[in-house]
């Protein structure tokens, strides 16, 4: 399998789920999800998936600062309704990390371990992309994602639509490519930049 290296350098999250140790899947339920996971998850790298990541990975470090954090524990919400934009991407990845899910989730066992309505669209959250919440603390942060800072190859539109309306050779198809996941690399080296957080 290849794929660019930048994937490994980009920081994991790891998480404790009480369902995944209840069943054994993983001991004391503690495992890792790195930037590559969530992109075979979603089938491709881009700025969305990247953000829905980074937006992941930064809520959950000011909402668990001094532990782990606690899929299946978190609830994630979005102003736009899921069909809107990139919004149903975006939880989609979100879903994968936290656990949250709308009523399409896990329905629990014995009263426990339930993951639905912790997703959820269509919500008051002023102009933030996403807002977590702790469900056992009720803290929330506000998790703003903005990469037009990071400009992409003025070459990458022309070699897009050739490649859209299949005029491309491999070559170009190949450029393209590159370039596509160049600015993604670029996004993933200025996080300071392009996230925001706020405790809410």
């Amino acid at each position: 399998m290849t794929y660019p290296d930048f994937y490994n350098k980009i920081e994991t999250i790891k998480v404790q789920d009480e369902l995944s140790s209840f069943l054994g899947a993983f001991e004391n339920g503690i495992y890792e999800i790195s930037y590559l996971d969530i992109v075979k998850g979603a089938g491709h790298s881009c700025p969305t998936v990247l953000g829905a990541y980074l937006m992941n990975l930064e809520a959950l470090k000011a909402l668990y600062p001094d532990g782990i954090a606690k899929r299946g524990e978190v609830e994630v919400s979005f102003s736009q309704r899921q069909s809107e934009a990139v919004a149903g991407v975006i939880g989609n990845v979100a879903m994968n990390i936290t656990g949250a899910c709308t009523t399409n989730g896990f329905k629990g066992i014995g009263g426990k371990f339930d993951r639905n309505y912790l997703l959820k669209f269509e919500q008051d959250i002023n102009d933030a992309s996403a807002r977590f919440t702790r469900t056992d603390t009720k803290q929330s942060v506000d998790v703003v994602y903005d990469p037009s800072s990071i400009q992409f190859d003025p070459s990458m539109q022309a070699l897009m639509q050739k490649c859209v309306q299949g005029n491309a050779n491999e070559a170009e198809k190949l450029n393209f490519g590159k370039l596509w996941q160049e600015r993604v690399e670029k996004i993933s080296n200025n996080i300071e930049n392009v996230i925001r957080v706020k405790v809410v």
